[in-house]
């Protein structure tokens, strides 16, 4: 069921890993390396070498040695913020470069460019846990900015380089980056669409809803501990919500349609669009499905909100201009007004974590493209160009990201890019096509 077709129809567990840093080692943030918000931010070369067994008696295993190297690349190379050079470039022989700054010879690495180097270690301490010592260096300054230790399970590896590669984007931009954050979707399993989550790079999908039904729309609290989504399960548009890790929750089932949740910043309680009194309108409802306060009431369809990061207003598309349209209410003044106006047709209003702009799919010539629009309804900036539909977009929770869905190669995929368009690449390809994502909100431990 595509977006026209459904806007016509208005209708972990937490891991204990003790980390410790010491001295001077982290060394305070100053953000000097990468701004998020410059479109045109250069790509910084890095090179990160293989870490060392740094035990005094065990050869240590290189294979998984190895393996947390190549997957700390990946993460670093996911966020588009770097350069990662090729290890066979580099002018140095890898067992004489030390983890720390006084056995590292900087001018071998600025020689092939690399701006910043990530030197690792590890020793086992125990049958089954690992002491893990990760470091970031300036190279053209010779200066450690960031130098931690992990100690965990030898199962604790992968999560450990991951909360490694946060803290170096924390270091290097501010904010905490994507990592251990899960992004929520549709996927059309025969026939039926179902729900899933999966790990910010698309690995490890789960299945959430397991019914022989539509499902459709997901969307996060804030806390990302829930979800509420569209199901047909009972043959009408019911909206449910779900707790992901107690499997316990609500059900709206009014009459007519209850779709297009969308949660309030910080609070248990969710908008969405129901049609049990005619038109379908915007309704305030607290998180175990009971009805607030009705948030618009005007002629025409209104359907999926999105809230202000402080909770303060709220896009949402209506048909009251006779065209599906992106509006923005105050909700403290109840003020209403039209932010779109280029073009016949702007749904699924998203709005960024910095609260400055608003991505949406607009229908430009044939196709569905995506765009984002500052809250004053100017610069608006078209992201995708392709002669397919690309929708439903959705931001990283620190506004460096947007996910969203594609039909560029036949069948429709979850993509992701920069907040600027750059570095579109799809994250997997799972059986059916793959709709609606919804990054979550925060970073999730269960």
């Amino acid at each position: 069921m595509n977006k026209r077709i459904k806007f016509l129809l208005g209708c972990v567990t937490i891991f204990f890993i003790t980390v410790f840093i010491k001295g001077s080692v982290y060394a305070e943030n100053n953000y000097e390396y990468i701004n998020i918000s410059n479109p045109f931010l250069a790509k910084i070369p890095i090179a990160v070498v293989p870490f060392k067994d740094i035990s005094k008696n065990d050869k240590g295993d290189i294979i998984l040695l190895n393996n947390g190297v190549d997957y700390l690349m990946q993460m670093l190379k996911f966020t588009g913020y770097f350069n990662i050079l090729d290890k066979d470039a580099f002018l140095t022989d890898f067992k004489n470069t030390g983890v720390i700054s006084s056995s590292i010879n900087f001018r071998q690495f600025t020689t092939v460019g690399a701006e910043l180097l990530i030197t690792g270690g590890e020793k086992k301490i125990e049958n089954s846990k690992l002491l893990i010592e990760l470091r970031l260096f300036d190279t053209f300054k010779g200066k450690m900015l960031l130098g931690k230790q992990y100690e965990g399970q030898v199962s604790d590896r992968e999560r450990i380089v991951r909360r490694f590669a946060g803290d170096v984007i924390y270091y290097l931009t501010g904010k905490k980056g994507v990592f251990e954050t899960k992004i929520v979707f549709e996927s059309k399993i025969s026939g039926k669409k179902n729900i899933f989550i999966c790990d910010f790079d698309g690995k490890n999908p789960i299945r959430i809803t397991k019914n022989n039904a539509i499902n459709l729309s997901p969307a996060w609290s804030s806390d990302s501990k829930w979800i509420a989504y569209t199901s047909f399960n009972k043959g009408r548009p019911d909206l449910y919500i779900r707790n992901i890790k107690a499997k316990r929750g609500a059900i709206v089932n009014f009459d007519g349609a209850n779709i297009s949740p969308c949660w309030v910043p910080g609070k248990f309680m969710l908008a969405a669009s129901l049609s049990f009194s005619g038109d379908s309108d915007i309704y305030l409802l607290t998180g175990t499905g009971k009805i607030i306060k009705k948030l618009t009431d005007k002629w025409g369809i209104d359907v999926s909100p999105s809230f202000s990061p402080d909770g303060k207003k709220m896009a949402f598309v209506s048909s009251r201009s006779g065209t599906p349209q992106i509006y923005i209410k105050n909700l403290y003044s109840g003020n209403v007004r039209r932010l779109t106006y280029e073009g016949r047709y702007n749904t699924d209003p998203s709005w960024s974590p910095a609260g400055d702009k608003i991505a949406y799919s607009a229908m430009v010539k044939n196709n569905i493209d995506i765009c984002t629009i500052d809250i004053a309804g100017r610069n608006i900036l078209k992201l995708t160009s392709d002669t397919a539909d690309n929708e439903s977009p959705s931001w990283s929770p620190d506004g460096s990201l947007i996910v969203f869905s594609s039909n560029r190669n036949g069948i429709a995929r979850i993509y992701v890019m920069t907040s600027f368009g750059t570095d579109q690449r799809v994250l997997f390809a799972m059986k059916g096509a793959q709709t609606n994502p919804e990054w979550s909100k925060s970073i999730i431990h269960y």
